[in-house]
């Protein structure tokens, strides 16, 4: 399946991240006209691919910025090729939706992708779009009767609507009614408008029905929640290397399918190009990984000027792999050359894309506790749809959530964003002593959170929809990295 490709960053002394190069180009032209920012190709029926063009000069952390939008618009990026000149970039996505249950709204992903380009970029076909200023958050409050999946049901929509959960407070009454607070944004930046909040809560009303209740305040003064967890609790969850174990008061064991996930190959090479050093990495497919490589690669400072995102070949000997060829220098505009640089950086590289995210059960108590924490970006940004996949395995299992919180912890010398689901123990689906059924709920989670649903229907087709982002002629030198990586790779394309 091929992968897309991010956008750029860079504008000088910044990290510069794009994707182009043939196939891009190629893509790029027969889409036509230069004139949008963004172009969209939609793809024509289910499973084939959508391509979508982002034209906007290149600044620090936009490629890992574009990546998290079309992972929180539930999209999954499956090739790309990336190239910039360090002032403009080229990027180009593959991308296909991860389930024929999500509703994708092309235009609002347009609009959210071209709010993203530099304002720095002078845009005259789109004289209304500026560089978006903080997001306000509002408080939805909601009460009805409890059932199972009904948090999820709930997310499912708050996310088809594009409001985005930054903090949750569910509780439920001893009479079996469910209160949740969400604390969130409107990725329209339209919730404070009397429209937009019926909009919400007529879709939250009229999905599940009647009895529901719905409120939406302004949440002035919103500060996100920190979460407490206990100290021995909170080194195993946060320790930098896993392993399977077993303990009264956790269980962490992988399903075959994902222990073939926790392996990469990461090589250095500093003999191919003159002025740049390749990073070659060949790993398990899995849920947001560009997004998890350009997150890594933004937070420690490394400038990518030309990558390549491509999926195996049928037949390959690296089935269900992903293989990314990325020419990057350091923020001084020196190659990796110093080997302690360069296990820090494989260090890294290898525990985001292995264990980009950490699920363990307690015990709280008398109670179960599902932990689910994903680090959070320097910028103070953090995953999205965690809390979306978490409460959809719960559902597909049959469990309910008595409450839940989202907070944020800092551990092993970064913030984390932690996720806290008090699960029902129940007659069918007993939790407390059964060791099988606990670890049935981690592989569950853990599936989704990094393999993600596909239909059978989409998962056994190579259509996909893609994005791509235009730019002047690039330098010779970006040129000859371009074709010098194309004899490279034109046998695996």
């Amino acid at each position: 399946m091929p992968v897309a490709a991010v956008a750029g960053r860079g504008g000088g002394g910044g990290a510069g991240m794009v994707l182009g190069g043939g196939a891009a180009a190629a893509a790029v032209a027969a889409a036509g006209g230069a004139d949008d920012a963004v172009v969209l190709q939609v793809a024509a029926a289910e499973g084939e691919e959508t391509v979508v063009t982002v034209n906007c000069p290149d600044e620090a952390g936009l490629g890992c910025d574009l990546c998290r939008t079309i992972l929180e618009f539930g999209l999954r990026i499956t090739r790309g090729d990336v190239s910039t000149d360090g002032h403009w970039c080229f990027v180009v996505f593959w991308v296909v939706p991860r389930s024929t249950s999500i509703k994708i709204r092309w235009a609002s992903l347009k609009n959210r992708l071209v709010s993203m380009c530099p304002s720095s970029y002078s845009m005259p076909f789109y004289p209304d779009i500026t560089q978006p200023g903080p997001s306000k958050y509002y408080l939805l409050k909601l009460l009805s009767a409890d059932r199972k999946g009904l948090l999820h049901d709930v997310t499912h929509i708050l996310s088809d609507l594009e409001l985005i959960i930054h903090r949750v407070k569910v509780s439920t009454t001893p009479d079996g009614r469910v209160v949740d607070l969400f604390f969130i944004t409107d990725g329209m930046e339209l919730l404070h408008t009397k429209e937009r909040q019926e909009e919400t809560c007529s879709t939250l009303i009229a999905t599940l029905g009647p009895s529901i209740s719905c409120e939406i305040l302004s949440a002035e003064g919103f500060q996100q929640g920190f979460s407490s967890l206990p100290p021995k609790i909170s080194e195993e969850l946060f320790r930098v290397e896993l392993a399977d174990i077993d303990s009264e008061i956790y269980s962490s064991s992988l399903s075959a399918e994902l222990k073939k996930m926790q392996t990469a190959t990461i090589n250095f090479d500093n003999f191919l190009s003159p002025a740049h050093t390749l990073i070659q990495i060949i790993c398990a497919d899995q849920k947001g990984l560009i997004y998890d490589i350009l997150r890594t690669m933004k937070d420690c400072n490394i400038q990518i000027f030309y990558g390549r995102f491509r999926s195996d070949k049928k037949g390959s000997v690296n089935k269900g792999c992903r293989e990314i060829d990325l020419f990057v220098k350091q923020a001084d505009g020196k190659k990796v050359v110093d080997p302690e640089k360069q296990d820090v950086l494989r260090s890294r590289l290898r525990s985001e894309m292995l264990h980009p995210l950490r699920v363990m059960i307690v015990n709280r108590g008398p109670d179960t506790e599902l932990l689910v924490a994903n680090p959070v970006e320097l910028s103070g940004k953090g995953r999205p749809r965690v809390f979306y996949d978490a409460t959809l395995a719960l559902k597909a299992l049959g469990i309910c959530i008595f409450s839940a919180e989202i907070g944020r912890q800092a551990a092993s010398e970064r913030q984390w964003e932690v996720y806290r689901f008090l699960l029902d123990d129940s007659k069918e689906f007993p939790l407390a002593n059964s060791l099988t059924n606990r670890n049935r709920v981690v592989d569950r989670v853990r599936k989704t959170l990094m393999v993600g649903i596909l239909s059978d229907k989409l998962a056994g087709q190579t259509g996909f929809t893609s994005i791509r982002c235009r730019c002047p002629q690039l330098p010779a030198s970006v040129q000859g990295i371009e074709r010098g990586f194309g004899r490279m790779t034109s046998s695996s394309r």
